[in-house]
């Protein structure tokens, strides 16, 4: 029997070994814990990649908007603007809201590198939904990210109100507007110079502009005439000469200080007031040294043995100065003070010609081959028409206007002509302010208006073509300027567009080239509004007399007829792809002036600080944030 139980065992389990039908479900079993494993886990890294996806997006938002905030200035300056770290973190949160995904223990973080980038570090915990069921609870996220402003090829061309009220001095400022501004564009450039990346190139130019502009030097011989025709004088019949004559005049502020206040009031005796008469106290502690700094001979259009002499003198003044007037019953003291104060001008010499002499005033011709010895770089403007309809402009006409018309030698319409001062006159309208402006012919004896004797005929510091800049040299040059002549903003604006244009005078040199594209901007600082003047000698000639494009019969006056030219040079610089900055210094800007910079790109700046923060605000809007990989 034992025997006989043991076989049937055997054969039981036999049997049971080899029957498979129910392998499959015990495979299954087993097979469901690594399956169930590796869903899970996709599920979570899924949930997880998409929280890694958006926490790198919400880090590179915080640090750009950081750096966004910080701008340029503090590499210059050092200090970090108010509020930038509290900037990185809204935006950051922003993009990440707490609890997203079913994250926890949110955390960013920013630091300032030495280059001025933003690193930031964000960082989750992710809680898993299976994977916690095979010992993952959570899964810890954590990116990096790292802004940084900088700058690509960039051409930037300053186009500069260096009128004589730049001379002044804004209410709470320490430093004349000049001096200010020269302050503040250097600022400027150290910002766009430390944030430009390696390998890119920066360029600068500059166009002081008042009643005219100075870039003879600039220009080819071939782009001049070699003759044009001045509204000048010339004897027809020789009278006696009497001693010589001298004109001071173009007296130019360059640096320093000079103000005027009420220093003292004292009684008076009765015999002062009577005699109108204070003594003067307390003494005078000026110092003025004079240097005589060029002196230049030319023809005098006189007797033969005629010279006029051209003598330029600088001057520095360091001390007081005091003068008193009888005021009421009392004498009151007035104290000039001069700190530092150079400034320099102008003494004009020639013969001063009896009452028997007489002129032909006409447009008269003048051999200007050697004009770059003869003058100082000031140009009058090519063929030009009194436009009646802005909207349709004939450029073939107004080739003044065309600011990528490149001259041609035997043009003489399309060529630019020196300015020569000391040769115009304004017939017929008298010293005196007698007589009426007249475009045709004169003979006479008398002594018409003369803009170099009058001041009125100013010439700016040279301009600049677009060229790299360091410290120095920027310093040297804007050391240059002065505050000197009237405001005619179109002539401004016109050589600020020629100098920058990619596809005009200068295109060899501006185009886009193997650097790949350039950016380009325009920066229009003014003053004040345009403020012509009839007596001035502009760079469209003595203008009621040449009448090119106004005269006093004109529907526009002069004003309105510079701001529009103005506008169509601006709209005309714009088509280039050139994005155009206006600020007004100490004055409001015209509808005109914001039109032409357009919204958001037109600012107006009331003291020194406001000048310095606007140009912050047009660096960092002109550079490009970068997210670092």
């Amino acid at each position: 029997m034992v025997d006989e139980g043991k076989q049937i065992s055997r054969t039981l389990i036999g049997s049971l070994a080899r029957d498979t039908s129910g392998n499959a479900l015990a495979l299954i079993a087993t097979a469901m814990f690594p399956l169930l494993a590796m869903v899970s886990g996709g599920v979570d890294m899924s949930r997880a990649y998409l929280s890694e996806a958006r926490l790198q997006q919400a880090c590179d938002s915080g640090v750009l908007a950081a750096r966004k905030r910080l701008g340029s200035e503090a590499s210059v300056t050092g200090l970090l603007p108010d509020g930038v770290a509290d900037v990185g973190q809204r935006f950051f949160k922003v993009n990440f809201r707490d609890g997203a995904y079913g994250t926890s223990e949110r955390n960013f973080e920013m630091e300032l590198g030495e280059d001025y980038s933003i690193a930031g570090q964000a960082e989750v915990v992710m809680p898993t939904t299976i994977m916690h069921m095979f010992g993952f609870e959570n899964i810890p996220i954590k990116v990096n990210c790292l802004a940084q402003l900088s700058f690509n090829n960039t051409d930037v061309m300053m186009v500069l109100d260096v009128t004589g009220s730049m001379a002044e001095t804004n209410p709470g400022d320490a430093q004349s507007r000049i001096d200010t501004m020269r302050a503040t564009i250097l600022s400027f450039h150290a910002q766009l110079q430390q944030a430009a990346m390696a390998g890119t190139r920066m360029r600068y130019g500059f166009v002081p502009y008042s009643t005219n502009v100075n870039v003879g030097h600039l220009l080819r011989d071939e782009w001049v005439g070699d003759e044009w025709a001045y509204q000048s004088r010339e004897i027809v019949e020789t009278g006696s000469t009497t001693s010589n004559a001298t004109y001071y005049s173009a007296v130019t502020p360059v640096s320093g200080t000079q103000g005027t206040s009420i220093s003292e009031t004292y009684a008076a005796s009765f015999d002062e007031l009577k005699g109108y008469y204070c003594p003067t106290r307390p003494p005078n502690t000026l110092k003025t040294q004079t240097k005589k700094t060029s002196q230049m001979d030319e023809p005098f259009a006189g007797p033969p043995e005629g010279k006029r002499t051209i003598t330029t003198y600088k001057r520095t003044r360091d001390g007081d100065t005091y003068s008193v007037r009888v005021k009421g019953s009392a004498c009151e003291v007035s104290r000039t003070r001069y700190v530092k104060y150079v400034d320099t001008y102008t003494a004009t010499t020639e013969p001063r010609f009896g009452s028997s002499t007489k002129f032909l005033y006409d447009q008269l011709p003048r051999d200007v081959f050697n004009w770059r010895e003869e003058t100082l770089g000031c140009m009058e403007d090519r063929e030009t028409y009194e436009i009646g309809n802005y909207d349709n402009v004939n450029l073939g006409r107004a080739l003044d206007l065309d600011i990528d018309r490149v001259p041609l030698q035997g043009q003489p319409e399309t060529q630019w002509r020196p300015m020569y001062p000391s040769i115009i006159y304004a017939r017929e309208m008298e010293r005196n302010g007698n007589g009426k402006f007249n475009p045709k012919k004169v003979e006479s004896s008398k002594d018409f208006i003369a803009p170099a004797k009058l001041g009125s005929a100013a010439c700016p510091a040279p301009a600049m073509k677009l060229t790299p800049l360091g410290e120095e040299e920027l310093s040297d040059y804007l050391d240059g300027l002065a505050a000197t002549g009237s405001t005619y903003h179109d002539i401004g604006m016109i050589w600020g567009g020629r100098l920058i244009s990619p596809t005009g005078l200068f295109a060899a040199e501006n185009a886009d080239g193997t650097n790949g594209h350039v950016n380009r901007h325009l920066i229009f600082l003014t003053d004040g509004q345009t403020a012509t003047l009839d007596v001035s000698y502009s760079s469209y000639g003595m203008e009621p007399v040449d009448q090119r494009r106004w005269s006093p019969k004109s529907k526009l006056t002069l004003n309105e007829t510079v701001e529009r030219r103005f506008a169509f040079a601006c709209s005309e610089v714009r088509k280039r792809n050139v994005t155009i900055w206006i600020i007004g210094f100490g004055t409001e800007l015209t509808p005109v002036m914001k039109n032409c910079a357009g919204e958001g790109q037109h600012f107006e700046a009331e003291d020194a600080d406001q000048l310095n923060v606007t140009f912050a605000t047009i660096a960092k809007n002109m550079s490009q944030l970068r997210i670092l990989e």
